[in-house]
C-alpha cells in the first residue's frame, strides 16, 4: 500500500509545489504570507528547505532548522494553519536536505519530526543527494550504487518516528529509473542511472507515499516522458513529472507555458501520475513571458494540463 491514509488528492492526481523559502517576503500576519494564499489546484506543498542534521529543539527562532523564511516558526506554523483553512485537502511537507544540504551522516530525525508536528505539517520529503552514488550493474543484471543503504536507512528511519497518515515522499534523479531491462540504454548515460532503483525495489519502499522525477537538467538527450514510464514500471504508487522556473543549464530547449501543459495532458494519461513545480517564488532571468515563464505562470499550465479545476486562481 503507498500512502492510502494519506492525502486522497495525493492517490490521485498529485500536483507537488517546492516553497523555497528563500524567496518568501517578511511577513507580521499569517494571511500576508504567500504561504498562506496558495491555490487550491496545488495539492502537495514542499517547504524548501531544512538541514538533516537540524538542531532544532522547540524554539521559535528557524535559522536552526535551515528553513529560511524570514520571520518566526510560530508565524510559519500560523501559515501553513490559514492554508488549510482555505484548502482543507491540501498537504504540507518539510523538505529536508537538497543540494544545499549534506549533512545526512548526522540526521537528527527526532528534531526533524518535532518541527513537522509544531507547525503543522503532514511529513517529510527525503531529498537525500549523494554527490558519487558509485552505480553499477551487477552479475545479475541489477543496478546497485553505494548510496543504497543510506536511502533504505533514511527512508526507514524517518517513517518509523513519523508514521502514517504523514507522508514520506522522495525525489528522484532524472535518470534514476534507467539502466535495467527496457531502458537500459536510455539516454543521457550518467553515473546516477538507476540510482533509485535498489530503492524501490526495496522492503523500505512501502515506507514512501508519493515519487517525484527532477526531470530536468539532464541535457538534451533527455525525455520526460520516458523517464516517467521507466519510473511507473518500478512505481506503482503516486507520481509526480518535475517540470523546473528556471532556464536549463545542460543544453536542454526552454520549457514554454504552453509545451509545459502539452506535457502535462501526456503526464495524465497515467491515472496516478501529476507534477513537479520547483520552485515557487522563482523568476528567471528576462522579460516574462509565456516563452520564458515564471512560477505563476507554470503553475496554471499545469494546472490546465492534468485537468485541475480552480487554474485561474493565482499564486501569490
Amino acid at each position: 500500500m503507498f500512502g492510502q491514509a494519506s492525502a486522497s488528492r495525493a492517490d490521485g492526481r498529485p500536483f507537488v509545489a517546492y516553497h523555497a523559502s528563500w524567496y518568501e517576503p517578511p511577513a507580521t500576519s499569517a494571511e500576508q504570507t504567500t504561504l498562506a494564499r496558495l491555490p487550491r489546484y496545488i495539492s502537495i506543498v514542499m517547504l524548501g528547505f531544512a538541514r538533516p542534521d537540524t538542531a532544532y529543539d522547540g524554539g521559535d527562532d528557524l535559522a536552526s532548522t535551515g528553513l529560511q523564511y524570514p520571520f518566526s516558526r510560530t508565524l510559519l506554523g500560523q501559515a501553513i494553519s490559514a492554508l488549510k483553512k482555505k484548502n482543507p485537502e491540501t498537504k504540507v511537507l518539510v523538505a529536508v536536505g537538497g543540494s544545499g544540504y549534506p549533512g545526512w551522516d548526522r540526521l537528527n530525525e527526532a528534531a526533524l519530526v518535532s518541527l513537522v508536528r509544531d507547525i503543522g505539517a503532514d511529513g517529510i520529503d527525503v531529498d537525500f543527494e549523494p554527490r558519487d552514488p558509485d552505480c553499477r550493474r551487477n552479475a545479475e543484471g541489477q543496478i546497485t550504487c553505494s548510496s543504497d543503504a543510506q536511502w533504505r536507512d533514511y527512508v526507514s528511519r524517518i517513517r518509523k518516528v513519523l508514521p502514517r497518515p504523514y507522508m514520506v515522499t522522495v525525489p528522484g534523479w532524472s535518470v534514476g529509473a534507467y539502466g535495467e531491462g527496457r531502458f537500459i540504454n536510455a539516454l543521457p548515460k550518467s553515473p546516477w542511472t538507476g540510482i533509485m532503483l535498489p530503492l524501490l525495489r526495496s522492503a523500505e519502499a512501502r515506507d514512501i507515499d508519493l515519487v517525484s522525477i527532477m526531470a530536468y537538467d539532464a541535457g538534451p538527450s533527455f525525455s520526460p516522458i520516458e523517464a516517467l514510464k521507466a519510473y511507473r514500471s518500478y512505481w506503482p504508487g503516486p507520481l509526480a513529472l518535475g517540470i523546473p522556473v528556471m532556464p536549463p543549464t545542460h543544453g536542454e530547449a526552454r520549457l514554454s507555458a504552453r509545451a509545459a501543459q502539452t506535457l502535462m495532458q501526456d503526464v495524465a494519461a497515467n491515472p496516478r501520475a501529476g507534477a513537479m513545480l520547483y520552485a515557487l517564488r522563482e523568476t528567471p532571468p528576462g522579460h516574462i513571458s509565456p516563452d520564458n515563464p515564471d512560477a505563476a505562470m507554470l503553475a496554471r499550465a499545469i494546472c490546465l494540463g492534468l485537468g485541475l479545476s480552480g487554474c485561474d486562481e493565482p499564486v501569490p
